[in-house]
């Protein structure tokens, strides 16, 4: 019972950050439920941005939405200051916010490829 609990909070964790990074223009935003396959993480949230300026708009975004609904800050970021990955850890729910070049080049979605996808269009994100 508690383990439902906490997989469906950090799933609620994993949407609300893929809602916030839509607000700010993220494209191509997936969720991966990593749970049976990673013990780093349960969810692997990854976006893409086209600035380095939108990169930190979208993580900025990202945090104050999970501060605000979740009193939770990251337990640790990189890429920050002049990057084109930022990566967030919010312990079970991890993001990668990537300029496109480096989505491509890093290609998580390949390398943890037997990950359940969740479906963005019942969190309302509808992507062109």
């Amino acid at each position: 019972m508690i383990e439902d609990t906490k997989s469906y909070l950090n799933q609620e964790l994993a949407k609300t950050v893929a809602l916030a990074a839509s607000d700010r223009k993220a494209s191509d935003i997936l969720i991966l439920e990593v749970t049976e396959i990673c013990y780093l993480a349960d969810y692997f949230v990854i976006v893409t941005g086209f600035s380095t300026t939108q990169l930190k708009a979208i993580a900025q975004t990202i945090e104050e939405k999970v501060y605000q609904e979740y009193s939770q800050a990251p337990r640790h970021s990189e890429g920050k200051k002049n990057s084109n990955w930022i990566l967030q850890d919010f312990g079970d729910v991890i993001t990668h916010i990537f300029l496109p070049e480096e989505r491509e080049f890093y290609n998580l979605e390949a390398f943890w490829n037997n990950a359940k996808k969740l479906e963005l269009s019942s969190l309302g994100i509808i992507e062109p």
